[in-house]
């Protein structure tokens, strides 16, 4: 990949250049996985770009031993952890303590855009999500 006419170094990644996938246990998201083992090497931290649709997003879970953040980017959320919600509008960032019970709904017409890090990394492994709790 070039960025104008210089090669683009392998630690920048570019959005347009990542494919999304719908991730479990959500409704109406595409997530990219953009900092990651596979795109730059990263072992300790993850980054995702999730694009969700109006009243969609995460169904309550948690993540044995990994800290989770999401910072809103755009559009309006409400995160739920341990039953206690929060209303969120862009340029709101939430801490999701690892394994404590949590959900994350857009309110907003428009779909939102939330930056999500994982530490460690998620990656999607089922043995690194708690699934099943009542709905906050």
């Amino acid at each position: 990949m070039t960025v104008g006419s210089i090669p683009a170094p392998k630690w920048l990644i570019k959005e347009a250049n990542v494919t999304g996938y719908h991730p479990a246990n959500h409704t109406g998201t595409l997530n990219k996985r953009l900092i990651s083992q596979e795109t730059v090497g990263a072992k300790h931290v993850e980054v995702l770009l999730g694009v969700i649709e109006k009243n969609q997003g995460a169904l309550p879970h948690a993540h044995p031993g990994i800290e989770q953040v999401c910072y809103l980017l755009s559009g309006t959320a409400r995160a739920s952890v341990s039953g206690e919600s929060a209303d969120m509008v862009a340029g709101d960032c939430c801490f999701l303590p690892p394994d404590l019970p949590h959900s994350f709904v857009v309110t907003s017409d428009e779909p939102a855009r939330v930056l999500v890090i994982y530490s460690p990394p998620y990656e999607e492994s089922p043995e690194r999500v708690i699934r099943h709790f009542p709905k906050d």
